[in-house]
């Protein structure tokens, strides 16, 4: 979707479920998280785990409610070896012991080297090749979503061949 004034904007990504469920069916490769066209450095360490449970305003004076889970990425070499796919979804079992967590929730990551402030990334699908995951993470940026919400109508009826009673508009 585009925004005025900026590139195309995707609002793909993906849940903490959905995540869970693709390094499941491949737990012992390797996990990369690329942002920034790099992948983080193998020893990257994730540091916190955070569920929140978020209501607020949009700048159309419209009520959102959603949940949030927040995972914080370490970009550092502090490991010898590179997590695996197991060890990411232990690291989430064991904060699940412990937190209810919503496995549709958005999921956010928090990248940071430690010298840099961190930066919000979203997640798109792993990709699978050989004995790695790889999960590329793209700045979360800042959307207007009743413009969004319009938008989204806007794309769904300009697809349209004809009136919305039609038989190939759903």
């Amino acid at each position: 979707m585009n925004a005025i004034g900026n590139v195309n904007v995707s609002t793909e990504e993906i849940t903490l479920g959905e995540l869970l469920e693709a390094l499941g069916q491949h737990p012992s490769s390797l996990l990369t998280f690329r942002h920034e066209g790099r992948p983080l450095r193998k020893g990257y360490h994730v540091t916190e785990v955070k569920a929140g449970s978020f209501a607020g305003l949009d700048c159309g004076a419209n009520p959102e409610a959603w949940t949030e889970i927040f995972v914080q990425l370490w970009d550092v070499d502090d490991a010898p070896e590179q997590m695996t796919a197991r060890k990411f979804a232990a690291i989430i079992g064991k904060v699940a012991d412990h937190l209810s967590l919503d496995r549709s929730a958005r999921l956010t990551f928090e990248v940071s080297d430690g010298i840099q402030p961190m930066q919000l990334h979203r997640a798109a699908a792993p990709a699978i090749g050989g004995d790695e995951i790889v999960v590329e993470l793209s700045p979360r940026p800042a959307s207007c979503k009743p413009r969004d919400r319009w938008l989204a109508e806007q794309q769904a009826t300009s697809s349209c061949c004809g009136p919305a009673d039609s038989p190939c508009c759903p």
